[in-house]
């Protein structure tokens, strides 16, 4: 299964809020929902938080997540009508395509939340796009950060669910991706997340195991609110 991250930036002259209103209610609904390949589709709205990560910060106002069942339904959703001349043509009326970051990854579930089926509570989500430090080989890379650092974010207090997605290697063909995985971590709130990272144990534990993986001026951060869109269970 492909896990596939999609973070989009308001076009000029649209507020964010305007933006994240017409991703959930307008282009999510009446064009992406309806490409047949995709079997779940979130929307990541981003929230207020002092805590996120990087200089400078991300533009980016939310986030897409799709899960596609293999390449040959993602090569066959993007050669579909409602792609090509339904989500596609509509890009424009909301977002800066021209800053959209795309991500294919293979997840791997570290702390499981609740079963998809049933009804999730409203949990705020950090979402970390991860660069290797320079000199770490990528298949190290993968190894550390499931053996040493995925093991001790799962310690952080007030912790709900934790997902460690590693970036396809087909994003490598021509030369380095833009990021070598993304993270994301689950919380009650807003309040709960910026306790943790504000811990003794984040910066004891975590930051360490963060230090030892990834290049600094490549770790990026946005909190997000979840909007389910088709699921959270699979369609068939």
């Amino acid at each position: 299964m492909i896990h596939q991250f999609i973070l989009a930036a308001p076009k000029p002259g649209m507020t964010a809020e305007e933006f994240q209103d017409y991703w959930v209610h307008v282009h999510a609904v009446k064009f992406a929902a309806k490409i047949p390949q995709i079997r779940r589709y979130l929307i990541d709205s981003r929230v207020p938080f002092d805590g996120d990560r990087g200089t400078p910060a991300l533009p980016h106002q939310g986030m897409a997540e799709i899960w596609l069942a293999n390449e040959e339904e993602q090569l066959a959703s993007l050669q579909t009508e409602e792609f090509l001349q339904g989500a596609r043509l509509d890009e424009p009326n909301w977002a800066a395509f021209w800053m959209t970051i795309v991500l294919d990854t293979d997840a791997h579930e570290i702390v499981p939340g609740p079963p998809l089926t049933e009804a999730r509570p409203s949990w705020v989500k950090l979402t970390t796009l991860i660069k290797r430090r320079p000199g770490l080989s990528l298949d190290d890379y993968r190894k550390q950060t499931l053996g040493n650092y995925a093991p001790a974010v799962s310690g952080l207090p007030g912790l709900r669910r934790h997902l460690h997605a590693h970036t396809r290697d087909g994003f490598y063909t021509f030369g380095e991706a833009g990021f070598d995985s993304v993270e994301q971590i689950w919380f009650d709130d807003v309040d709960a997340l910026g306790e943790a990272l504000a811990s003794p144990y984040y910066a004891e534990r975590v930051k360490p195991a963060l230090d030892a993986v990834a290049d600094p001026a490549h770790v990026f951060s946005l909190a997000s609110r979840e909007d389910w869109i088709i699921g959270p269970q699979e369609k068939p």
